[in-house]
């Protein structure tokens, strides 16, 4: 363990996710002098504090200090942070190591680590693959970019316990900088999505391709043959590569997937004992599964895993049925791309509910697949809202031509009583919005948590 003892902490942004209150508890606990600041007020970080009473922990709230900076040892930023943050650059100034929480855990873990990242899917896989390493390796740790802090599972471990791990781009970025990569990786997919901060799709992918970059020749790293961008980092990948897609065109031996199911090899795992729905959940599970052979996972360990997936919390989650109406809570599905799938995951009608904060990505496709899919879409009000309802104007609707779009509204419970009202039964409302949340809610979790909690109450 690193010695932290009278080392000064300072833990930049404390956030709502768990990742900051895993860090400010893992150095309090191991005998560091902590400061937390973030630029939010404590009213917005109650959870968070209330989380952390009882410890001596000092507060900086809704600013930054540039003196905490100039007068720190280490400094543990949030994934959230840019690495340019003039505060991060006073501190290195001053001499202070920049972390990440998933640095310090990479370093501490005394296990084998397996990562995944992508656009869209990373979390399902994620989930998916610990599963399956769970029917072979019970005591398996998922962690990361989960709202679950990967520290805090440290004292449970020991050198035998794999640890799967959801990774960000924005916290592939930290291990890039200490040049760390996991063991086994795998990278689902690539689409637009955060150019709001990466401000390129070049950049967005170089960020990605951090979680491959510093692995060695023994290492493995699983990547979707599907995707164009994907596939052509395997001639930069210094680990072997693992393949995994669509069935026809796969390299021998690669598992893939096609109509009638997942091919485990030469195994079929039929598509009627895969509970998700969705032709992408299809290629989640295959590149789960890819993963988790590379482990040594048995093709029965994986079998029973997917049997008895129960599906992820926040994507494609079933909430209800009332009046013959399914309810399904996609908030997760935060860029266009991740919207345009959850269109395609159901044959009956759809009345969507979209919209929201601007991350800079191109809404055209989205508008395209919204009037081939959707009866209706129901706009919540947000800084993309307006050029997604442009782009809608672009393309005429077969079966509801100038009566598509509803809203924006400003009111969630209001939006849902609307897509209540045009639903019929047999209808799908789908919450999938394709934009951030920010503005009417603290995150996406909570737009969902909102769109159940009203749900209910029908």
């Amino acid at each position: 363990m690193m010695d932290l003892r009278g080392k000064r902490a300072l833990v930049m942004g404390l956030g709502v996710h768990g990742g900051g209150l895993g860090v400010a508890r893992f150095l309090a606990d191991h005998g560091a002098s902590v400061t937390v600041t973030d630029l939010r007020g404590p009213e917005l970080l109650q959870p968070s504090l209330d989380a952390l009473a009882g410890r001596s922990i000092r507060f900086v709230l809704g600013h930054h200090d540039e003196a905490d900076f100039r007068s720190t040892d280490i400094v543990v930023r949030n994934p959230g942070v840019p690495r340019e943050s003039r505060f991060l650059q006073i501190a290195r100034a001053a001499g202070a190591t920049i972390e990440m929480e998933m640095t310090l855990f990479f370093r501490l873990c005394p296990g084998p680590i397996l990562g995944i990242t992508g656009t869209k899917g990373k979390t399902t896989t994620t989930l998916l693959t610990a599963a399956m390493l769970r029917e072979q390796y019970p005591d398996t740790v998922v962690a990361g970019n989960l709202r679950i802090s990967a520290l805090e599972a440290l004292p449970r471990m020991t050198p035998d316990t794999p640890v799967v791990l959801e990774l960000s781009s924005w916290q592939l970025e930290g291990l890039d900088e200490v040049q760390l990569s996991p063991p086994l990786a795998a990278v689902t997919n690539l689409s637009p999505d955060h150019l709001d901060r990466y401000g390129s799709m070049e950049a967005y992918g170089a960020a990605k391709q951090a979680i491959f970059r510093w692995q060695s020749a023994d290492d493995v790293v699983v990547l979707n043959h599907d995707d164009p961008i994907v596939a052509s980092w395997a001639s930069a990948a210094p680990a072997q590569v693992a393949w995994f897609g669509k069935r026809a065109g796969l390299p021998a031996g690669a598992s893939g997937y096609d109509a009638e199911g997942v091919w485990l090899g030469n195994e079929l795992l039929a598509r009627s004992e895969i509970p998700l729905a969705g032709a992408h959940n299809l290629a989640n599970v295959t590149a789960a599964a890819t993963l988790a052979q590379a482990f040594g996972v048995t093709s029965a360990n994986i079998r029973n895993a997917v049997r008895s997936f129960g599906g992820v919390e926040h994507r494609l989650e079933f909430v209800r049925e009332l009046d013959g109406v399914r309810y399904i809570n996609d908030t997760a599905a935060t860029a266009p791309e991740a919207a345009i799938a959850a269109l395609h995951s159901f044959d009956a009608p759809i009345v969507l509910i979209a919209g929201g904060a601007d991350k800079n990505l191109p809404l055209s496709n989205f508008a395209q697949a919204i009037a081939a899919r959707a009866k209706a879409v129901v706009l919540l009000e947000g800084t993309a809202t307006g050029k997604l309802h442009t782009a809608l104007g672009q393309f005429e609707h077969p079966q509801a031509a100038g009566h598509l779009v509803h809203g924006p509204y400003n009111d969630f419970a209001q939006a849902i009583a609307a897509a209540r009202a045009l639903a019929a039964p047999g209808d799908v409302v789908l919450l999938a919005p394709g934009c951030a949340s920010f503005g009417m809610f603290r995150n996406e979790f909570h737009r969902g948590e909102e769109f159940r909690r009203i749900v209910a109450q029908f």
